[in-house]
């Protein structure tokens, strides 16, 4: 080590020692120590995610009419079932009758035909009449048989065109646009109202290329809220394909509790590991830290404490990441305030060259 961190490391210890007799005075505190390890280090990677309704869609005509009424507006709650869309429906209800009307009169034919027909067929029988005239009654019955079916389906879809006109929420939720408004005449496929579900909510995440692979093989993901509460997700799926602007692969991700504090549109963090390495590990507690300095105290072989230099990289969950300056099994005072006032503090450079782990 240098002259100038020779230097640095003496005015840190400076910093570090006893300035008043009561400090002198006051009895030693014990010194707890731990020792560097080798461990795993999950590298992440932290991206934004947006919050999204599962079930959001937009609700369009199936029949042409007028608006008469809109019971609900923008940002108003309805369950399923509700009614929110209401279109004028005298032109419908006219259809239906007329339908209704018209399988009537084929249900008339039909038992007029199956009469005659019975007539004929029991004469038949006796040779009173042609095979010619059976064939033709044969003939009436099955054809007024087929008008009656077309009559019905009339009347199906007369019907089917009349509930058109009572809009129905297909699922609870707010609704969050009208595209309508009472009065306006709309034909089948206008969009009439837009909403979602808070019911269900996903998180949505997009992936640089660099790291999709991986996060696709591991399939783990943690997304947590601005207030630090991490939220419990559930099934993923990746995206097969990327997006061609900004070549990132789109991460889906279920919400198991919703709970009433979410909402689409917020932003949360996603958390994705896309790396795994060995790393040098000491307390966090053990950073000595003044200005661009940082340092530990190390034990030597007379368990006196020497500050040494050192270089860190990451923290995760109370560890501390060494990158050069200790070695594996040396030991680490993990408290090192407590040394400020005690007889063992050493104000002694550690002589050794810094190692690399």
């Amino acid at each position: 080590m240098g002259r100038m961190a020779a230097a640095g490391l003496m005015i840190t210890l400076g910093l570090l020692a006893p300035t008043t007799q009561a400090q002198q005075a006051s009895p030693a505190q014990p010194v707890t120590t731990a020792v560097a390890e080798r461990g795993e280090l999950q590298e992440t990677v932290h991206l934004d995610g947006i919050i999204e309704a599962v079930q959001q869609s937009t609700v369009s005509a199936q029949t042409s009419g007028t608006v008469q009424s809109l019971p609900f507006d923008v940002d108003d709650s309805v369950a399923a079932g509700d009614l929110i869309v209401q279109l004028e429906d005298s032109e419908q209800r006219s259809r239906l009758r007329q339908a209704q009307a018209g399988l009537q009169e084929a249900e008339a034919a039909l038992a007029d035909a199956r009469q005659r027909f019975e007539r004929i067929e029991a004469v038949h029988e006796r040779g009173l009449v042609s095979r010619q005239e059976f064939d033709q009654a044969r003939n009436n019955l099955a054809a007024a048989r087929a008008r009656v079916e077309r009559a019905g389906a009339a009347v199906s879809e007369a019907r089917e065109q009349l509930s058109y006109t009572r809009v129905l929420a297909p699922y609870g939720g707010i609704l969050t646009e009208r595209h309508v408004e009472v009065g306006e005449a709309v034909n089948p496929g206008q969009p009439l109202l837009s909403g979602l579900s808070l019911e269900q909510l996903r998180v949505v995440v997009d992936l640089p290329q660099k790291y999709a692979e991986l996060a696709r093989t591991e399939r783990q993901a943690q997304v947590t809220l601005a207030d630090g509460r991490v939220l419990e997700t559930g099934e993923m799926t990746f995206y097969p394909y990327a997006n061609p602007q900004t070549h990132t692969f789109r991460l889906r991700m279920r919400l198991s509790e919703p709970n009433g504090s979410l909402f689409p549109g917020m932003l949360v963090k996603v958390s994705v590991p896309v790396a795994s390495r060995k790393a040098l590990w000491v307390p966090a507690s053990s950073l000595i830290q003044r200005s661009e300095l940082r340092a530990v105290f190390v034990l030597d072989n007379q368990d006196q404490p020497r500050l040494r230099q050192v270089r860190t990289g990451m923290r995760d969950n109370g560890r501390l990441e060494i990158l050069a300056g200790l070695s594996e099994g040396e030991r680490v005072v993990s408290n090192p305030a407590e040394l400020v006032g005690s007889d063992r503090l050493n104000p002694v450079e550690d002589s050794g060259e810094e190692s690399n782990p």
